[in-house]
């Protein structure tokens, strides 16, 4: 296990505390929890990133083209509510 100085804001080392309390655990196991956390998101957000950068917009252009222009089945139609569209 590793060890890192880190500085925190006052308010948000305050806002920590109380969390931890809160959850009944240590100020480092939730601390530590967290950025395990913020660290899965970004590694999800980058394989994300990744294949779309490699994508071709043309070639998902050109697919949409090619499908028929008809109109959309009854149950797939898009309704009216209070002015924004939802799907049923």
């Amino acid at each position: 296990m590793s060890t890192y100085p880190l500085r925190i804001a006052d308010h948000v080392m305050e806002e920590a505390r109380r969390a931890a309390a809160e959850d009944n655990v240590s100020l480092n196991q939730l601390l530590s929890a967290f950025i395990a956390d913020g660290i899965g998101h970004r590694r999800a957000i980058m394989s994300l990133k990744n294949p779309a950068a490699r994508g071709n917009a043309d070639a998902a252009l050109a697919i949409l083209d090619r499908t028929p222009d008809v109109d959309p089945d009854p149950a797939d139609e898009l309704i009216e509510t209070q002015g924004a569209s939802r799907r049923r």
